[in-house]
């Protein structure tokens, strides 16, 4: 599904541009293809080809301990990518200096391979305005909104809408940790993840499970953290709530990185 805004009518005669660029948001995407540079490299090259687009080169770069970046230099100009597995999502920028380009189709392509539920164009704008002067000083309009109401960390989330907590779910999936599940394992995670964070674990761990699973409660000082095992699918859910601020990020970050995990989710949320 999507919501293409080039099919609105602006009122102007056709003009000419030197290009047109497109700007895709692609929400509910399969996380583990969004963290696998390879695979998203190959999903883009086939777009490119597939929308007609002639192809120069292709750059794709795995960030640690995930996320990636790419793009594809195109004879028409280029297609690029920066992915969040964390957040299913992913943003693309289709630009084209052609007509030979098929935005629908490279879109079609896009989405079926990371397996992508829902996708909106955000915005579709022409560049570099040719007019009987020469080349127009135009700025393209952002529609309906101000980019600068959004902030772009958490800390800055927090401060500016006076919360007094923040809580964050994070799954850390295709744990590769030895002897993951036991209770000697979840001891020791706990142990380990609350000190690198910075947290002060509060009384007893509890824990009750079966061969199966395996669910945890951890009081902190600041706060909880629970947790569920899923130990044939080798995952963790986390669920961590603060008094006061912390980086959902750096927290999900540092669970992977003791987990062994091969990719993560998480959704933070401040809590007023």
């Amino acid at each position: 599904m999507g919501n293409d805004p080039s099919r609105r009518s602006t009122g102007q005669a056709g003009g000419f541009a030197l290009g047109r660029q497109m700007t895709v948001e692609f929400y509910d995407c399969d996380s583990r293809i969004l963290a696998d540079a390879g695979a998203m490299e190959k999903i883009f090259l086939d777009s490119a080809r597939l929308s007609g687009a002639t192809i120069i080169d292709s750059r794709f770069h795995q960030f640690a301990p995930q996320g990636v970046s790419g793009v594809i230099v195109i004879s028409e100009s280029h297609f690029a990518v920066h992915a969040w597995p964390e957040h299913e999502y992913a943003a693309v920028d289709l630009f084209t200096c052609g007509e030979g380009v098929n935005f629908d189709k490279a879109i079609e392509v896009i989405a079926s391979g990371m397996g992508c539920r829902e996708w909106v164009i955000s915005s579709l704008v022409n560049r570099g305005i040719v007019g009987n002067n020469g080349l127009e000083r135009m700025v393209p309009v952002v529609e309906n909104r101000d980019c600068r109401a959004f902030q772009l960390s958490w800390k800055s989330r927090y401060e500016q809408t006076n919360a007094e907590a923040l809580s964050c779910s994070i799954d850390i999936c295709e744990c590769k940790a030895p002897d993951f599940g036991t209770p000697e394992f979840i001891s020791n995670f706990i142990k380990v993840f609350t000190a690198s964070a910075g947290f002060e674990p509060k009384g007893d761990l509890q824990q009750t499970g079966n061969e199966k699973w395996c669910d945890f409660v951890q009081l902190l000082e600041n706060g909880r953290l629970t947790g569920s095992v899923r130990k044939n699918e080798r995952s963790l859910y986390l669920d961590l709530f603060i008094k006061g601020f912390f980086d959902p990020r750096a927290a999900a970050e540092k669970a992977v990185s003791i987990l062994g995990g091969t990719y993560y989710r998480m959704q933070p949320q401040v809590r007023n």
